[in-house]
């Protein structure tokens, strides 16, 4: 399996640091930042499912490997506390991992180790073509 671009794209446009990434465990930092914010001045919502998106696809293409590649189809987060700045981190582990589909679960935490937000995704396992 070609490894998982990690440092270009979309992972570049958010500034996504991979402090760990393995079949098992993905853990992402990021420093929130004014082109990061929502017209409010926090964190866009859409940054925290963009990174539990990321993380849960990234372990689970990992752990599927040559068997095939994953795709996306369920993405449920909650946003839990309002960030202005500061480094935010996300631990991605998985809940489940079947024959045809995967669950992933994300937690992003502040400096202070609190939790702002949570997700998860359902990732379906396709076979090569």
């Amino acid at each position: 399996m070609d490894e998982p671009d990690l440092t270009g794209g979309f992972v570049a446009l958010l500034g996504l640091k991979f402090d760990e990434a393995s079949a098992d465990r993905v853990v992402i930092r990021w420093q929130v930042r004014p082109e990061l914010h929502q017209p409010f001045g926090i964190q866009h919502g859409g940054v925290y499912c963009s990174v539990v998106e990321t993380a849960a696809s990234v372990g689970g293409a990992l752990w599927l490997g040559d068997r095939g590649q994953v795709v996306g189809v369920s993405n449920q987060t909650d946003f839990l506390r309002a960030v202005r700045d500061g480094e935010l981190t996300a631990v991605g582990t998985p809940v489940h991992r079947g024959r045809s589909q995967q669950l992933w679960q994300v937690e992003i935490t502040d400096a202070d180790d609190r939790l702002v937000a949570r997700g998860q995704v359902r990732l379906q396992n396709l076979k090569p073509a």
